[in-house]
């Protein structure tokens, strides 16, 4: 097959910890050529297919010099077997943009994952509220008020930016409310953004778990973020302590259950954020963790991912 990964760029890889390049030295090991571009390199010309400027890569195998250009072109999506969306966030109006090139790429005849219609149907905070029953008391508002009314319900609260990424701007307020007009006025912008208030799971002190799910189906094992210090976040780029473990009985459950609902609406790739028994985000966009599992484990997540893209691009 021939691949194109739409990611960052290349030279930005930490590659002992990144996803994508764990997904490009299995492909290649299963003979499968790799192409890259960055989003930045789509193009939609009238009348013309979508298109960028990839390159072709080889994977050396080396840590410091790990990849060759073996050659620059323009190349219409549609030419190649799949092409694999993992641009990390933010989900920003560029993001938007490229979601809408991608999904034209589709109508071209391109098999693009995950689909970019999911991609946009499917905000990383916001789509667990369509699944009540696996989630904490949960909040969306940018009203005041009604944080304020939360608060005093629950007591213990943690509030977030609908947009944020890496523990970015999650703030918690304890039973006294100090501080909670403040941190209302500076995620809501004095009531002109939207933001997220979830009741506090005392179980992040056990981690913040990554649960994957491949083809509609969990990985094995789950990699628990657990926050050091006096942190409340549990996200690696906030200092979390990622920790590789078997799921849970309620993991599982939770994964079984939104796997396939998931998978049939184009998304190959999840990451379900679990703290305690309670699903707290839907990771849809560059989903990773690949590396952490099998290095802690020995469970190669890479090769069950380009396995399930294999099936279903025969299908």
């Amino acid at each position: 097959m021939n691949l194109l990964f739409v990611a960052d760029p290349l030279e930005s890889f930490k590659i002992y910890k990144d996803t994508t390049f764990a997904m490009m030295r299995e492909a290649q090991r299963r003979g499968h050529t790799v192409s890259a571009c960055e989003q930045q390199d789509l193009l939609w010309q009238r009348g013309a297919a979508v298109s960028a400027h990839v390159h072709d890569i080889i994977l050396t195998g080396d840590a410091t010099r790990w990849f060759e250009d073996q050659h620059s072109r323009s190349a219409a999506l549609k030419d190649f077997d799949a092409v694999l969306m993992r641009k990390d966030p933010p989900f920003d109006s560029e993001y938007f943009y490229a979601t809408h090139l991608l999904e034209q790429a589709e109508r071209d005849g391109a098999r693009v994952f995950n689909s970019p219609r999911a991609l946009r149907d499917h905000p990383e905070k916001l789509a667990i509220m369509e699944f009540p029953q696996f989630i904490g008391p949960t909040l969306v508002t940018r009203d005041e008020a009604d944080i304020k009314r939360f608060h005093a319900e629950h007591g213990d609260i943690i509030l977030k930016p609908l947009d944020g990424m890496g523990g970015m701007g999650i703030f918690r307020v304890g039973p006294d409310g100090l501080n909670l007009g403040s941190i209302t006025e500076t995620l809501n912008r004095h009531g002109a953004q939207s933001l997220m208030v979830q009741k506090f799971l005392p179980a992040i002190a056990q981690g913040d778990k990554r649960v994957l799910v491949i083809g509609g189906k969990p990985v094995p094992f789950c990699l628990a973020r657990i926050p050091q210090g006096s942190e409340v976040r549990g996200n690696l780029a906030a200092g979390g302590k990622g920790v590789a473990q078997p799921l849970s009985e309620r993991d599982r459950f939770i994964a079984e259950s939104l796997g396939p609902v998931l998978s049939a609406r184009g998304l190959l790739l999840v990451g379900l954020d679990v703290i305690g028994d309670s699903l707290t985000e839907i990771n849809v966009t560059s989903p990773t963790c690949f590396q952490e599992i099998f290095d802690q484990t020995g469970f190669d997540v890479a090769a069950m991912f380009v396995a399930a893209l294999e099936e279903t691009l025969r299908r």
